[in-house]
């Protein structure tokens, strides 16, 4: 963080800009009296000059010029590192709107309501601590997280309808009762037992993103190639087919957000380091700063061991509150979800076993072209 007083001659105040770097960072511009300016950019010599610049009759541009007496920046690698800074820093200044003022939106999960007596599902935006339910996600937008989860209640006979059931023989019930894809609780064709034994298989596929109906259907499949049985066997191959089909509706993120695992690796604001961002158990557990070294004996330092030494020190630390945990899965899913994403995310299906070769190898594809572009630009 740099923090600086802003000169009120004009000569000295364009010696301070053209010494400040242009590259993308986080800044704040306080007045003298009142809550600071704060915004990110990607060019922050240009963007303080067109902020501080002295305007000449009417300009749609704002100005800032006699306004601001202090100016303090945050250096950023990469868009993502800068979009933590600016959430961090929103927080801290602007106020209970801050979310709002930065424009930064909660993407979808699934969620799977267990509390329930009849087990049902919804799209939602946010997570919650207070009722025991499963959420997947994050999804890409609200249309992706409706289809997974239209297309994985094919797979099974969950009530589709939102409506806080009582069971009456009379309930006239729905289509998808009619189509045999609904166990119909609302008619009493079932008990509150069975129902939930069948909003247990649904929540171990979530859980497992799906391994545990693929695994099933595929043994049964096996089992009944090798009795000679071809019809069945034939229709066991379609199953797992529709289940494949199902799991590739899935966004790449979404995972059952307490095993969501992954690694963000993104280029630094200083030479020769790159940066890891860490996320276990859907926490995201922040950067940590990656330099190429060698050893005090000249000897090169194994980046594996490196990385692993690092990933060991990764505690499962919660973060403070459901709220940060939302937005800091906003962050990270908007980032990776973008056409502008600057970086790679690896996605860790469990943590105790992390693809270690392609964690070294995204990190070298990363450096390398933080290396091409810090030529091309000279810095």
């Amino acid at each position: 963080m740099v923090e600086t007083r802003l000169p009120t001659d004009p000569n000295e105040l364009t010696e301070l800009l053209e010494s400040i770097p242009n590259g993308p960072a986080v800044f704040l511009l306080w007045p003298s009296d009142g809550g600071p300016y704060l915004a990110r950019t990607n060019v922050l010599r240009r963007r303080l000059m067109r902020l501080l610049e002295a305007k000449d009759g009417v300009s749609r541009n704002l100005s800032l010029r006699g306004t601001a007496e202090r100016l303090e920046y945050h250096l950023a690698g990469s868009k993502l590192e800068s979009r933590f800074l600016h959430l961090e820093l929103a927080r801290q200044y602007l106020g209970a709107d801050y979310r709002k003022e930065i424009r930064l939106r909660l993407p979808p999960y699934v969620k799977l309501l267990l509390a329930n007596e009849f087990a049902r599902t919804q799209v939602a935006l946010r997570l919650s601590n207070a009722t025991r339910s499963l959420y997947v996600g994050p999804f890409r937008n609200r249309a992706t997280a409706a289809q997974f989860e239209a297309a994985f209640l094919d797979l099974f006979q969950l009530r589709r309808c939102q409506e806080d059931l009582t069971p009456s023989p009379s309930h006239p019930g729905c289509i998808y009762g009619e189509m045999g894809r609904c166990l119909r609780p609302c008619q009493q064709l079932v008990g509150v037992e069975e129902y939930r034994s069948e909003a247990a298989r649904v929540a171990e596929f979530l859980r497992t993103g799906g391994r545990s109906l693929l695994s099933s259907a595929s043994g049964e499949r096996e089992r009944l190639s090798a009795a000679m049985d071809f019809e069945g066997a034939a229709r066991a191959h379609q199953r797992v087919q529709k289940i494949e089909e199902v799991l590739g509706w899935r966004d790449e993120m979404a995972r059952d957000v307490e095993e969501l695992h992954a690694v963000a690796i993104v280029p630094s604001a200083h030479a020769e380091t790159i940066e890891l961002g860490w996320l276990r158990g859907g926490h995201w557990q922040g950067f940590r700063s990656l330099d190429f070294i060698t050893a005090d004996d000249g000897r090169a330092v194994s980046l594996d061991s490196r990385l692993r030494e690092m990933a060991a020190s990764i505690a499962d630390r919660p973060a403070a509150s459901t709220t940060e945990r939302m937005e800091h899965l906003a962050v990270l899913s908007r980032w990776f979800y973008s056409s502008w994403c600057d970086g790679e995310l690896l996605m860790v299906d469990d943590w105790g076993k992390i693809p270690w070769r392609k964690l070294v190898n995204a990190v070298s594809r990363v450096a390398g072209a933080q290396r091409k572009s810090r030529q091309s630009t000279g810095s």
